[in-house]
């Protein structure tokens, strides 16, 4: 199947989620998305997606500009926006604890009202939302990623009640939501995919998958994008080194090293069967195709040119 060229966008992450000494992996990892200071060099990397033949670009409002800001910034490149993505946690995993209900338990989903109000200003139809990565001693992140670890079914329930709201409160919005699997959370194997999708009525909660994360965790993702089909909303695109993967399986390593280690590559180059994965997308899939490389394997303004080289391949006019 080939997708839409329309229908493919970047999420800017190769410059985003990088070593502080790109020559020394064992430096401390930024998330500039963070930081303020950030702000003045956004522009640029939008620019350079457009320079890179992209078209379109995950829509990300930092935390320190308006939507009136963020919007001027993208039309300033000629970029037009594709879903965003939003995350919610437990109150608990934050030492928190309330009565759903409560005024607390109301305002604990003002990112996901965000979130929806974000989408309706751009003109976005759906998000990617997925439960929060946790790094403070987590079992998935810290002690051994992608293996499920520290499975508790009661958090599980816990963790379909809080989607369920974030997935009411965007759906009320006029938004529709995707579930996004994400190693790293309590929603990370294929059964905790599954048991949040039965549990949740599909009428306000679809499936937005990342088909690197579902393989890094194990899954295979031509599989459950076709098990899903019926439900699939938007898609993140990436490749793997499955050697790597398989290794943090066999012996659980946590999130960092793991992929320190080259695990996230551009698509094509990687093992990842990406042709079997846009074969298993539904005839008339109308959703978003979102590459998103959570770590570069090369410098980021070069791994635009390769992402793009894919495109190509993969794409229609």
């Amino acid at each position: 199947m080939t997708i839409e060229r329309a229908r493919i966008a970047l999420n800017p992450i190769q410059w985003i989620n990088i070593k502080e000494d790109p020559d020394d992996p064992s430096s401390a990892d930024l998330w500039l998305f963070a930081e303020p200071a950030f702000r003045a060099d956004y522009p640029g990397v939008l620019a350079k997606v457009k320079a890179g033949g992209f078209d379109a670009v995950m829509m990300q409002v930092l935390d320190t500009q308006t939507l009136q800001d963020y919007e001027r910034m993208v039309r300033a490149v000629d970029l037009r926006l594709a879903p965003g993505y939003c995350q919610i946690g437990l109150p608990e995993d934050h030492g928190r604890a309330f009565a759903p209900g409560s005024a607390e338990w109301v305002r604990w989903f003002d990112g996901i009202r965000r979130a929806a109000e974000e989408s309706n200003y751009f003109g976005l139809e759906t998000v990617f939302l997925a439960p929060e990565m946790s790094w403070e001693g987590a079992a998935r992140t810290v002690t051994g990623s992608a293996v499920g670890g520290a499975f508790d079914q009661g958090r599980l329930d816990r963790v379909v009640e809080v989607l369920g709201e974030a997935a009411r409160i965007l759906t009320a919005e006029g938004v529709r939501p995707g579930l996004h699997n994400h190693v790293g959370t309590w929603v990370e194997t294929e059964h905790e995919i599954d048991y949040v999708l039965d549990r949740i009525d599909g009428a306000i909660l679809g499936a937005s998958f990342d088909v690197g994360h579902l393989a890094w965790a194990g899954v295979d993702p031509a599989t459950m994008l076709a098990k899903h089909r019926d439900r699939l909303v938007d898609v993140h695109v990436k490749d793997l080194d499955l050697a790597v993967a398989a290794a943090s399986r066999a012996q659980p390593t946590d999130y960092r090293s793991t992929v320190d280690r080259g695990l996230f590559l551009e698509p094509g180059l990687g093992d990842l069967d990406l042709d079997g994965c846009l074969g298993a997308l539904p005839e008339d899939f109308g959703g978003w195709v979102i590459i998103e490389v959570d770590r570069a394997s090369m410098d980021p303004d070069e791994s635009v040119y390769v992402s793009r080289e894919w495109v190509e391949r993969v794409a229609r006019s």
